[in-house]
């Protein structure tokens, strides 16, 4: 599979960059999506050279090694996953059928099920196991056009497990063709063992987990399950200062089932972004807005509990927000992992436009992970993070549901994935590791 240094992607139908300010088209779907028609990209050094029309090339790709014919194609940014539980041990499809059945969340969680399910399974598994499923569900979402993903930890709930849910994300990371941006989750739910306890469960997450992690550089971000019958808001809160004081970032998931005031913590604490927001106030949105908290909408949860408890993305959106869509691929309620389907729910439920939602994809799920200036859009310095699609329009995309459309992608200059080769390629490191 070649590796060069210089890449010329040339004659694309369309290049989607993502970019309003760069370039128009005479028709972008209501939303500036920086469409250029019979578009050509330039890749020197794994970042974007030069990015226009075809007729405008010239001279400029003289003597580049590699040359792609996108003829026929619509080619956008690699797409971000900007909430994703991709890590995790063991499956639950038997919840699947209980819910299918009429039996809620809470009632799942009751009988042993949900999240303590799952990190009584994590809690069994090794790093090596961890990381080995975890490069494979990678490997899946790559060959959908992802080309970064946030991973939470999250399924361990006690000091050492959590801590081995983030040394098996960051060796996943190094060895993975797609980027991994970890994040800390501890508090996702109360374990079993603290039952009655909740308020030492809070003091470990903050006085142990979060300087653990700190101490091994494990994490960007911090996140917390702000939800009736999880974490309070005041518990979010304190949690979320104590994490950003020590260097971690915040995000949060919130107001999912109720409303919890999760979405005005998130405003608070100066939240990069807010996840689910399914019962969010018009109060928090509004605070959101004021604070810049990316929106990260998640379809793909409402249709996994067979729910239609849709996010409202359009009052979002007409609120001023800035709306991502994200997987959140996980076991229990989202076992999903392609964008491409979840931007098609966000279109069909959400009744967000398809640039809206391709938009949601890339530059404000960037966004939502703080990755905006290097990834998320296509321009001259940004990351060179492509993919190619065999699609008349960009709205296409979306309206082919789950649709084998990505004909190859891009990281970082470098071909990762191709259809007609049939093969992924992984990323710095492919030789084994062993974490201590």
């Amino acid at each position: 599979m070649p590796h060069s240094e210089d890449l010329l992607i040339r004659n694309a139908l369309q290049v989607v960059t993502c970019q309003a300010a760069l370039f128009d088209s005479q028709d972008e779907g209501g939303r500036p999506v920086g469409l250029i028609d019979d578009g050509c990209v330039l890749v020197s050094g794994g970042v974007v050279k030069w990015i226009g029309k075809n007729s405008d090339l010239g001279e400029k790709a003289s003597g580049v090694s590699e040359v792609i014919d996108a003829s026929g194609k619509v080619v956008l940014p690699g797409l971000v996953d900007a909430h994703t539980h991709t890590v995790f041990a063991g499956t639950r499809e038997l919840e699947y059928e209980m819910r299918i059945r009429g039996a809620t969340y809470m009632d799942i969680a009751r009988a042993g099920g949900g999240i303590n399910a799952t990190v009584a399974s994590v809690r069994e598994a090794t790093v090596d196991q961890l990381v080995r499923s975890g490069l494979a569900r990678l490997e899946s979402m790559l060959r959908r056009g992802t080309t970064t993903v946030e991973i939470k930890s999250g399924y361990g709930l006690d000091t050492e497990s959590e801590l081995k849910m983030l040394r098996a994300i960051r060796r996943i990371g190094r060895r993975a063709a797609a980027d991994v941006v970890p994040t800390f989750l501890g508090a996702h739910e109360i374990p079993p063992e603290f039952e009655g306890r909740r308020d030492r469960y809070v003091d470990i997450v903050t006085e142990e987990m979060i300087p653990a992690v700190i101490q091994e550089s494990l994490a960007e971000f911090c996140d917390v399950f702000c939800e009736k019958g999880v974490f309070s808001a005041d518990e979010a809160r304190r949690i979320l200062l104590r994490a950003k004081e020590q260097g971690l970032k915040p995000m949060i998931h919130a107001d999912e089932f109720a409303d919890s005031g999760a979405a005005n913590v998130a405003a608070e604490v100066g939240a990069v972004s807010a996840a689910h927001l399914a019962f969010a106030s018009t109060d928090g949105i509004e605070a959101m807005r004021k604070a810049g908290t990316v929106a990260v909408v998640l379809p793909g949860v409402s249709i996994g509990v067979g729910k239609c408890d849709f996010a409202d993305a359009r009052g979002m959106i007409e609120a001023g927000l800035d709306v991502a869509v994200a997987t959140d691929f996980n076991p229990g309620s989202s076992m999903v992992d392609s964008l491409l389907i979840v931007s098609s729910l966000a279109c069909s439920f959400m009744k967000m436009t398809p640039a809206e939602a391709i938009l949601g994809i890339t530059r404000h799920a960037a966004r939502a992970i703080d990755r905006s200036d290097s990834i998320g859009g296509l321009g001259p310095g940004m990351q060179a993070d492509l993919v190619l699609f065999e699609a008349p329009d960009f709205r296409y995309i979306p309206y082919h549901l789950g649709g084998d459309i990505v004909d190859a992608v891009i990281k970082r200059g470098k071909l990762v994935f191709s259809r007609a080769q049939g093969a992924v390629a992984y990323g710095r490191n492919s030789g084994t590791e062993t974490e201590h």
